[in-house]
């Protein structure tokens, strides 16, 4: 059986959600050892490195600045995630994170004008309910400035995933991977020391994180994701990210014994039939990418 491209990217992406959802405990742990902003200029810094070896010789000379534009929401969206986390519960920086996935599409219908599918509409409805039953503890729930800051983390991934899906199709994958690496890391050069005290022990740990993260997590994932919206659209996108939780809690009780409550494990229920009712509603085969059909 031959799949479809579509069906070829969106397992790409579900392959890419996998690998952040699993190296969750890893960069915990890494973090005791590591200051934050230094961690993700590392982290940039080696998948840049490594991108623009691969692909120096196809480069789109005219996409570098969209492509800029999508690594400094992305650095932006690291940096409110965890400044953010510094000031409210990591419960609720998981779902206001998680928040991204509904904006996905009302970003896109704001700026571009898609409006997303009945089926689409739904399946992030019923994820995004999901994630709350999954990440958000049980009574009262004050908003406080680090939730506002992580709020804002969710508004610069979604953007960034509609910048992506926008340009990737345009200009090359190849131009948007390299580009938003070397733009990452080179915020993250100039804020190592100010934005926070410079914290670094290094360990086995520490060392191994920053190569999985920086050649993974970061050069492999989201080269993957740039080639995968020349299929498939922002919005599918944002709602197979979904998963990330489901991942990451499968992951730590693997390695850390750790248990959900029922609450939250319904919760992952609706988040995987949320996805399942985008994938597998009928005529889904036939649906285009807006993203590829978009001009610039």
């Amino acid at each position: 059986m031959t799949l479809s491209s579509r069906t070829r990217a969106e397992l790409a992406l579900i392959g890419v959600t996998i690998i952040w959802g699993s190296t969750f405990v890893m960069v915990k742990a890494a973090l005791e050892e590591i200051s934050t902003i230094l961690f993700l200029t590392l982290r940039f810094t080696l998948a840049a490195a490594l991108l623009a070896v691969i692909y120096r010789r196809r480069l789109n000379r005219a996409g570098l600045a969209p492509a800029a534009g999508a690594g400094a929401l992305l650095f932006a969206a690291y940096v409110l995630q965890t400044m953010g986390l510094e000031r409210t519960t990591p419960s609720k920086s998981a779902f206001l994170t998680g928040l991204c996935i509904p904006m996905v599409p009302l970003a896109g219908s704001l700026v571009y004008r898609v409006v997303p599918r009945m089926a689409e509409a739904a399946g992030i409805l019923v994820a995004t309910i999901g994630m709350a039953l999954m990440t958000l503890p049980e009574g009262s729930w004050n908003l406080n400035r680090g939730d506002l800051l992580t709020t804002g983390c969710a508004l610069a991934f979604a953007l960034h995933m509609v910048v992506v899906a926008r340009y990737a199709p345009v200009v090359g994958f190849e131009t948007v991977a390299v580009a938003q690496a070397v733009t990452a890391a080179l915020l993250g050069l100039v804020s190592v020391g100010w934005m926070e005290p410079v914290r670094f022990h290094p360990s086995p740990g520490a060392a191994t994180a920053v190569a999985v993260t920086g050649l993974l997590a970061t050069a492999l994932a989201f080269t993957t994701m740039a080639w995968a919206q020349k299929y498939t659209t922002s919005t599918r996108s944002a709602l197979i990210f979904a998963l990330e939780p489901v991942v990451a809690w499968v992951t730590s009780w693997a390695l850390t014994g750790e248990t959900l409550a029922l609450r939250a494990r319904f919760g992952a229920v609706l988040i995987l039939a949320g996805v399942l009712l985008v994938e597998f509603r009928p005529g889904a085969s036939a649906t285009k990418p807006v993203a590829a059909t978009s001009e610039v």
